[in-house]
């Protein structure tokens, strides 16, 4: 996967943002959630892949958000021609909520699509629907600039954080479950480092994406095709065993608790954390509850600071802690936040990030 680093603005400058719809009314719409934030401009609008092809170099958009079903040039043709031509360009695609919509959105991030922004069938009014757009949209344009004066992102400032000492003679615990946490960037990363595990791989493995319902199992569906170890969206009441990966559904925390001696999932519509449901926080906290520090605990590309107080969970009862590093992470909020709380072992590109783990899944 390769990553676009964040990229700072200057002082007066703003985030350039071409908006590509074959409607009117979203194109309108997009346009005026957008520009209610100061730090964002629209410089222009296509009404297909084709037409925003023609007016990038003229326009010199930063970002585009860019809709999937449109007349002439669909929006996967545009992305390949936009990866191709504009490979610094980041790209937000509006899905739609209905099983085509979430496989073809799943296709666009593997073809370099940066994030996405799913709509809603019917918001009910114009405020509600401009509302949602701006909550939703501006946060998934906004993390992947800097604003001037910020040496980093303030996803990476860590909250303080109450002393938790690490067990004395915890270092050398062996794993026996290895969990990730993952958001902006997470199909491709997780493309890449899970089919890496082989099939006898000796720890279950837990994964929090942050997606919502439907994504999250056609995400598991195509992970399945390409890893040697099954992959499965989770259900309640799921064995946590060796040889199965586990994905967290969407809009449902994940977390495990004991059963029949062994150890099953539980899946709860508790309050989002971190503004996430499903949470890696949530995930996390369960674990170090039922395995102490016995996890192997895997933070990826994301936005925001989800996982941060799990990892400070486990790592007090000697977990081993692994972070994406800022150079392969699509945005380095998640891992960039717990390598500033000091709690990483070891910051690692995603491509030295499987052979790490396999190594402490050995006992080495």
């Amino acid at each position: 996967m390769a990553a676009v680093n964040t990229r700072l603005l200057q002082p007066g400058e703003r985030i350039r943002v071409l908006v590509v719809d074959d409607s009117v009314v979203i194109r309108r719409l997009v346009t005026h959630a957008l520009e209610q934030d100061p730090a964002i401009e629209v410089v222009g609008a296509a009404a297909n892949g084709a037409i925003a092809l023609q007016r990038i170099p003229h326009l010199n958009p930063m970002a585009l958000t860019l809709d999937i079903e449109m007349p002439e040039m669909d929006g996967l043709e545009t992305l390949r021609r936009v990866r191709r031509q504009y490979p610094d360009l980041r790209v937000i695609m509006f899905s739609t909520l209905t099983e085509r919509g979430a496989a073809v959105t799943l296709e666009a991030l593997a073809l370099g699509a940066d994030d996405y922004v799913a709509k809603a069938s019917n918001e009910g009014s114009l405020d509600r629907s401009l509302a949602r757009l701006r909550d939703e949209l501006v946060p998934k344009i906004k993390q992947f600039f800097r604003l001037p004066g910020n040496s980093a992102s303030p996803a990476l400032v860590a909250p303080a954080l109450p002393a938790m000492p690490r067990p004395a003679g915890s270092a050398r615990i062996a794993p026996r479950v290895l969990a990730i946490g993952v958001s902006t960037g997470g199909p491709a990363a997780l493309g890449a480092l899970l089919p890496q595990l082989p099939g006898g791989f000796p720890l279950p493995v837990l994964v929090v994406q942050h997606m919502p319902p439907l994504f999250t199992r056609l995400l598991a569906e195509r992970l399945h095709a390409s890893c040697r170890l099954a992959v499965e969206e989770a259900a309640a009441g799921a064995r946590v065993a060796a040889g199965r990966i586990l994905i967290a559904p969407g809009n449902f925390h994940m977390r495990v608790a004991p059963a029949n001696g062994g150890v099953q999932v539980c899946l709860d519509q508790s309050p989002p954390e971190n503004s996430c449901r499903p949470a890696v926080d949530a995930l996390f906290a369960s674990l170090g509850e039922v395995y102490g520090g016995a996890v192997i605990a895997v933070i990826l590309t994301g936005m925001g600071q989800d996982g941060l107080r799990g990892v400070q969970i486990l790592k007090a009862r000697g977990a081993r802690v692994l972070a994406q590093d800022e150079a392969s992470s699509v945005v380095w909020g998640m891992p960039g936040a717990v390598v500033n709380a000091g709690l990483a072992d070891r910051v690692l590109p995603l491509d030295q990030m499987a052979p790490e783990i396999l190594r402490l899944a050995s006992g080495l």
